[in-house]
């Protein structure tokens, strides 16, 4: 195939996945307009639009400015302080201590809120029609909630990714930035989400592993507000199960009618268990990126994912990650309808006898979103950083992969690179070389890059978007020496990990 057809049919996807999207936003408006969603029903279509965009507005932030942040981790502030003093403002707190692994537990649970609130303004109430369309295309875009994932991936997150991947520094430039990175930092502080912590030590003690730490030892009044919240977000998580899995067994929630309760509840486990392993799918392939092929274990499946996920010239990698995020989103979006309470409140049905303020509260999916974060999302993510080679040995990974690799090369989500490179001109992005310059420009100013903490229960994620230079992939394969010397430098690198994973 050459290169002129591969452009044209690169064209052809973007061209068609931009009228997917533009028809995905036109029916999600219409059905707001016409008091088809919840919020737009129970209080108002204008606010039901306000909060939608709002809260996609909002995610872009959130997703874009995970990767700016953590990319810019190993970075010296004295580099950006000067030319990029809101930036600063954020990484001056982000990168001390332990404060990235904060901010990243934080903005965990903000996603979910984020996409439980987009699915509240502008999922179609059941039995929804929009403007005569044929039941075929209400049951794949409305039913299967296939415009809202569309939109959600496209505008609120793959394109601030793409952009956020190569301008690190302009993204978060904002006080919007600063404002998205307190407001995570508030919600790890919280308690709410420090059951995770205890599954953080308890992975830790199951891979026999330190968890590497940036700070002292706790002790004194903050060993004992630690350990309080921990027990707090424990006693909350467990009343959050409880007060759901009532709920779906008693057919109380926004599941889809004719699901048989038993079968409500099988569902909702079973998606988190697919959120989580592709959640943990990530992470480990973050760990053996960094490590040579004789040390990405021995198991058939093990080596049958590596060698899928390098193949040719590595673009497998970030089309995992654009499926991934895909599939998903897609789980999101259907565990915020099987969780989502749809009690109305007065009628002598709320969970558990509570109050009909406390049952509204229900209502809002709440409940939902923490379970998923901890339970469907952050604990696998700590499970696959400790064990990444005993993750990567289960087959269920390499079908996950395969599917994310299938789903990505249909191009149903390309219209997000047209929304990125409008968006980059329209913003005025540079990409952070013409900054701080290239990682060997910053050593030769003795400035040269921090390594960060990875590892046993850490998260930190694959950088998705950011392709190697095809020059420097042609040295690497035609020079071995060359191949081994980048893999030295290498900030993450963790040898020791497969020694551990051996023993199992």
């Amino acid at each position: 195939m050459t290169d002129g057809s591969i452009s044209a049919f690169t064209l052809l996807k973007n061209l068609y996945s931009v009228c997917l999207l533009i028809f995905s936003v036109v029916i999600v408006m219409g059905l707001i307009f016409s008091g088809q969603t919840k919020i737009a029903s129970e209080v108002n279509p204008w606010v039901a639009f306000i909060v939608i965009w709002a809260a996609l507005l909002w995610l872009s932030m959130v997703e874009g400015g995970q990767g700016a942040l953590v990319g810019l981790a190993p970075i010296n502030f004295d580099l950006y302080k000067d030319t990029h003093p809101k930036t600063y403002m954020s990484t001056k707190i982000a990168h001390v201590g332990d404060n990235l692994d904060r901010y990243l537990l934080g903005r965990q649970f903000m996603v979910l809120f984020i996409v439980f609130s987009t699915n509240m303004a502008g999922a179609p109430l059941p039995n929804s029609q929009l403007w005569g369309f044929p039941d075929w295309v209400i049951t794949i875009f409305l039913g299967t909630g296939i415009a809202m994932i569309l939109m959600t991936n496209m505008i609120g997150q793959l394109n601030t990714q793409v952009n956020a991947a190569h301008c690190m520094l302009d993204y978060i430039n904002s006080y919007f930035a600063v404002f998205t990175f307190y407001v995570a930092m508030a919600i790890e502080f919280s308690g709410l989400l420090h059951s995770s912590y205890v599954i953080q030590i308890i992975v830790g003690l199951m891979a026999g592993k330190n968890i590497e730490s940036n700070e002292p030892p706790r002790s004194g009044f903050v060993l004992l507000f630690f350990w309080l919240r921990c027990l707090a977000s424990i006693a909350i998580l467990f009343f959050c199960l409880a007060v759901t899995i009532e709920a779906l067994f008693a057919g109380q929630t926004t599941m889809w009618e004719g699901v048989p309760n038993g079968l409500a509840v099988v569902l909702f486990f079973v998606l988190m268990s697919v959120v989580g392993l592709l959640e943990g799918m990530q992470i480990a392939f973050f760990a053996v990126t960094k490590l040579r092929e004789s040390e990405r274990g021995s198991g058939v499946f093990a080596k049958r994912t590596c060698e899928l996920l390098f193949r040719g010239d590595g673009h497998n990698l970030p089309g995992f990650m654009i499926g991934r995020q895909i599939t998903v989103t897609l789980n999101f979006f259907v565990i915020a309808r099987v969780t989502s309470l749809n009690i109305v409140p007065g009628k002598g049905e709320n969970v558990f006898g509570v109050s009909d303020a406390m049952q509204e509260f229900f209502n809002t999916g709440l409940l939902g979103a923490l379970i998923t974060t901890i339970l469907a999302s952050i604990a696998w993510q700590l499970v696959a950083s400790a064990f990444p080679i005993a993750f990567l040995s289960n087959p269920i990974v390499y079908v996950f992969l395969v599917l994310a690799l299938l789903l990505e090369g249909t191009g149903v989500c390309n219209g997000a690179w047209v929304l990125a490179a409008i968006h980059k001109q329209i913003a005025g992005y540079q990409r952070d070389e013409v900054y701080i310059g290239t990682a060997e420009e910053r050593a030769q100013r003795n400035m040269e890059d921090k390594p960060v903490a990875a590892g046993a229960g850490h998260i930190f994620k694959l950088p998705g978007f950011v392709d190697m230079p095809e020059a420097l992939e042609a040295l690497m394969l035609n020079d071995p020496t060359v191949a081994e010397f980048i893999r030295k430098i290498s900030q993450h690198s963790e040898l020791e990990m497969v020694e551990e994973e051996s023993r199992l």
